[in-house]
């Protein structure tokens, strides 16, 4: 009934998906103080295990459902129901829909989490529960019904490979929001504690990355083998073309910049991997460092303290990514997908950018009045002698290193 090479291949990359995660929570824990990093962490670790309990009973119905209105899921998969050990998804992946829902559930958890790095050191861990909450429901479910699960981009003719809109426009516009309502750290030139960490992050989050794009074409076919090398390939171009830039900018080669970078090339890439060609995702990932690059500057100019880059690498990147794939997107690599503006397809580039600059819009003022409201309910920043101990300490009682 099912076929067990593509339900196979699934399982690996829902587990590299998975990856990501504890992947990102080295990346965050590496770049913040050390009085922080079990924060930092936990804030990724614990999207594992509470996003994991609101996707099987409503989050997935939510994104999944029958659509309503174009914006959200029905209840017909509340708590999972309907949806058995023999109930296949798709009529072309072969797989089982019970690994579908898990496939998509690993990319809820991670989006969120995303978002930590730009309020790092800052938070209260009880206000960041209810922010995850919140944002889950009203933001990410019905993202993804609106792009994948049948509602009105997807209707409309929007692509999104792996999640440009989806994931990380949608995280980095939401960390811009924080930034501005949280406000700066006592101490915002807190340097990373320990680079080490950042590149053991940078490893699992682009080994996992294979699961995050390839796994997207959710069978294996040559579309999946295209956004496996492109993912690679912009993710390497961008890695040395931020090396490069540091050369000439700072003078010196940086591997904090180079791991950046990389991570730039990775999320820029990710709507658009099984849709270009592997030249696009050359050009894709020189573009995203630059781009990324002069975000980053620019932030640091205009003294936001996003503390971990997430708007200058993810936000832009992702943003970047939906553009250039109304850009550089052709049939000829994907039947299913669509031509670009650079194939003669202006109209289908036009429904990219008013997509994913719609869903920036909201992302930004949905998270800001969020958290205007949260904190009515419960402080969301820690006290200044907290934050001078550390979050470590203050909220969790326990410390990272002795």
């Amino acid at each position: 009934m099912f076929d067990t090479g593509n339900t196979a291949f699934m399982l690996l990359a829902t587990s590299l998906v998975m990856l990501m995660t504890p992947g990102l929570a080295f990346f965050y824990g590496g770049l913040v103080s050390r009085k922080n990093v079990l924060t930092i962490m936990m804030q990724s670790f614990v999207s594992m295990g509470w996003t994991t309990i609101l996707w099987v009973t409503f989050g997935f119905t939510m994104s999944f459902g029958n659509d309503i209105g174009g914006i959200i899921g029905n209840s017909k998969y509340l708590f999972l129901h309907g949806i058995s050990v023999t109930t296949p998804f798709g009529a072309n992946t072969g797989i089982p829909m019970i690994v579908f829902v898990a496939y998509q559930m690993m990319f809820a958890i991670i989006t969120p989490a995303l978002i930590t790095g730009a309020f790092a050191d800052r938070v209260k861990f009880k206000a960041y529960m209810i922010f995850l909450t919140i944002w889950l429901i009203f933001v990410y479910f019905p993202l993804v019904h609106m792009v994948w699960g049948g509602g009105l981009f997807q209707k409309w003719g929007v692509l999104d490979f792996a999640g440009g809109i989806v994931v990380h426009a949608s995280a980095g516009a939401a960390a811009l929001a924080s930034v501005f309502f949280i406000g700066k750290r006592k101490n915002a030139n807190t340097k990373p504690h320990s680079i080490p960490l950042v590149a053991l992050g940078t490893g699992l989050l682009w080994f996992g990355w294979y699961g995050f794009n390839a796994g997207s074409e959710l069978r294996v076919d040559a579309v999946t083998a295209n956004a496996f090398l492109n993912t690679d390939v912009a993710a390497s171009f961008a890695a040395i073309t931020w090396l490069i830039l540091a050369v000439i900018f700072e003078k010196k080669p940086k591997i904090l910049g180079m791991l950046t970078g990389a991570v730039a090339g990775l999320a820029t890439i990710t709507p658009a991997a099984g849709y270009v060609t592997i030249q696009s995702s050359m050009l894709i990932g020189i573009i995203a460092s630059i781009v990324s690059y002069a975000a980053v500057y620019y932030k640091n100019k205009k003294g936001w303290d996003d503390a971990l880059d997430v708007w200058g690498v993810h936000g832009v990147g992702g943003y970047l990514g939906i553009i250039l794939l109304g850009l550089f997107a052709t049939k000829t690599v994907n039947a299913n997908g669509a031509n670009g503006f650079l194939y003669g397809n202006a109209s289908f580039f036009w429904k990219e950018f008013i997509a994913v600059t719609a869903v920036s819009i909201y992302a930004f003022i949905f998270t800001y009045g969020a958290l205007w409201l949260i904190n009515k309910a419960t402080p969301i920043r820690v006290s200044g002698e907290a934050e001078i101990e550390g979050l470590d300490k203050s909220e969790f009682g326990e410390e990272a290193y002795f």
